[in-house]
């Protein structure tokens, strides 16, 4: 026996929902929101399907006859789960089920060899005239949009007035994720060397909001800064410690509070983002589009990519490329009269070579 529970023993014997509260209960190696996560899998999807079951004798079958059902059904928008979601599903179980084995509970992983169609990454779609007829005529929006350079200008000039126009800058430009923007301070800013340190976020945990680091190595970043930049926040800083100053009350670290002191939640910037987009009349992007659309621009600028890996904080290239490189418009046609002129190039210097007659083509063109 491991140790004992209101529902019984957990041993060889216990039931997968047995076994699955244990093990969300005492692994202490899951980060809060990952563990937020883990639970409501384990308590939507898992026990209600497999609950009952023995561990011992959970089979490779039950698991696949669970997927099963589980791509029939709808969520509460009528559409069926995502694949990334059932992909989501299946890694809380085998993460549990790995632990029963490392236990000796179990022998092998019946959720080891499951396989699911595979989840592609998201790809931004740029609000081009056409899909912006499409959303006006149709309400039809992609997954995941980004605003062109003009658009983009609108919505910053349009809320230039917000309180939280600092942050909106910077994650249209610098691609910082929300949590992150939140968990900024004061003291991670060094305006003299025009840089930021990325080395917290703030997290939802039981109510109340508690810093944690990045995810990864590579989310702990340092970003540079452009002098707009550097200007915008030294103003930012010196307006909040006069405001603060004539309201008496205490300065805090954190580069942005709402009034009274406390920090911005993650949650409430995505829902003041919101509110401001439909105010501006702008097709809809949502907060974390912010972050693909500042990896947009620096292509558009003409940043090499490990650069831009560097910037948004990804361990590994391929991520960047697959799922944040979505390309403005002008780009693949200034790639086009690239691809051409070098190909035309080279057809001119060798129809000098060779008898008009055979490379006509090429100096026609």
């Amino acid at each position: 026996m491991i140790a004992a529970e209101q529902g019984g023993p957990i041993g060889a014997g216990c039931t997968v929902a047995q076994w699955l509260r244990y093990w969300l209960a005492t692994d202490q190696g899951i980060r809060p929101r990952t563990r937020q996560g883990y639970a409501d899998h384990v308590r939507l999807h898992l026990v209600p399907a497999l609950g009952r079951i023995v561990l011992s004798e959970l089979s490779a079958r039950d698991v696949r006859r669970m997927f099963t059902a589980l791509a029939g059904r709808r969520n509460r928008y009528g559409r069926p789960l995502a694949a990334a979601s059932l992909e989501r599903i299946r890694a809380t179980l085998r993460a549990a089920l790995n632990e029963a084995v490392r236990e000796g509970l179990i022998d092998s992983n019946p959720a080891r060899t499951l396989r699911l169609p595979a989840a592609p990454r998201p790809r931004a779609q740029i609000w081009t005239d056409r899909w912006v007829a499409a959303w006006k005529a149709a309400g039809e929006r992609p997954r995941v949009a980004v605003w062109t350079m003009p658009q983009l200008v609108a919505f910053l000039d349009g809320v230039r007035e917000d309180p939280l126009f600092p942050l909106w800058w910077l994650a249209a430009l610098r691609g910082l994720r929300r949590g992150e923007l939140a968990g900024l301070r004061w003291v991670d800013l060094s305006l003299e060397t025009s840089e930021l340190a990325v080395v917290q976020q703030l997290v939802h945990v039981g109510g109340k909001l508690v810093p944690f680091p990045p995810k990864s190595a590579a989310g702990r970043r340092t970003v540079a800064l452009d002098p707009q930049t550097v200007r915008l926040l030294r103003r930012h800083e010196r307006d909040r410690r006069a405001e603060k100053a004539r309201r008496g009350e205490a300065w805090h670290d954190t580069a942005q509070t709402r009034r009274g002191g406390s920090s911005v939640a993650p949650d409430y910037l995505t829902y003041r983002f919101h509110g401001l987009v439909l105010r501006s009349g702008l097709p809809p992007v949502r907060l974390h589009d912010l972050r693909h659309g500042a990896v947009t621009i620096a292509l558009a600028a003409h940043v090499d990519l490990p650069v831009v890996q560097d910037q948004v904080g990804h361990a590994g290239i391929v991520l960047t490329a697959d799922t944040y490189t979505s390309v403005l418009p002008e780009l693949h046609h200034r790639a086009a009269r690239a691809t051409a002129r070098l190909v035309l190039s080279a057809a001119r210097e060798t129809a000098r070579r060779v008898r008009r007659g055979r490379c006509g083509w090429m100096t026609q063109v």
